[in-house]
């Protein structure tokens, strides 16, 4: 079977338990550490899959790899290979796909539910989820918009569009990616993250989403277990 590419864009924000998730389930994965210079491939068709991770930068930014990785996302959706993106990746994959990535009304920071959509392709993505709110992690300023074609899985009070998908491509705001590891390294980065804006009800502390990781780490562990369990049923084989 050929590997999924994952793309990492910043040292903290690796692939975290899709990687774990992936391992599990025998499929092969090769990490692309743009963060570290690597080349975004030309073409898709080396892969099963394709998954881009988070990033503190804007996919407005003018970086290089930006285009670069909107034109890959592209032709993996012409050649019906599936994308996942988490956070940046995900905006990533509505730029590509013909959505904008704007300033969202609040910054969101820590643990927090999203409110699944009750439709047919819901629960196909979700099963007992569609229509219930599910724990999910967050750390962004920015917003995508649903891309033409793509359909909404995910919202809530803060960020209207916490996820969408698109035949077999699934694209979040949110992470549910997230290990000990990850949490306790962006904790760390949380006094600069939240200067001046710590006390909107949207952000969380640090030590709050630490002493809520016990219960709200397995809770986000199911969600991901099932939006991961359906994507790599598309994986080309």
């Amino acid at each position: 079977m050929l590997p999924v590419a994952i793309f990492r864009h910043s040292p903290t924000e690796g692939p975290g338990y899709f990687a774990i998730f992936l391992e599990r389930h025998g499929i092969p994965w090769r990490l692309v550490a743009v963060d570290q210079g690597a080349a975004i491939p030309a073409a898709a068709g080396a892969f099963s899959g394709l998954c881009f991770m988070g990033g503190p930068m804007s996919v407005n930014d003018p970086l290089p790899w930006i285009d670069q990785a909107c034109a890959l996302i592209r032709d993996a959706d012409a050649a019906s290979i599936p994308v996942i993106g988490h956070c940046l990746g995900g905006q990533l994959m509505s730029k590509a796909l013909g959505g904008q990535v704007t300033k969202n009304p609040v910054k969101e920071i820590g643990w927090g539910e999203a409110r699944a959509e009750d439709t047919d392709l819901a629960r196909h993505w979700l099963g007992d989820f569609a229509g219930q709110a599910g724990t999910v992690f967050q750390w962004h300023g920015e917003t995508f918009s649903i891309p033409p074609g793509a359909s909404r899985l995910f919202t809530n009070a803060w960020c209207a569009n916490q996820a969408f998908v698109k035949g077999p491509h699934l694209g979040m705001q949110c992470h549910v990616e997230m290990t000990p590891e990850m949490i306790a390294a962006w904790c760390r980065q949380w006094d600069e993250e939240a200067a001046g804006i710590a006390h909107q009800p949207s952000i969380q502390g640090a030590a709050a989403m630490q002493a809520e990781m016990p219960q709200r780490l397995p809770a986000m562990r199911r969600l991901a277990d099932r939006l991961y369990g359906v994507w790599i049923g598309g994986l080309k084989r």
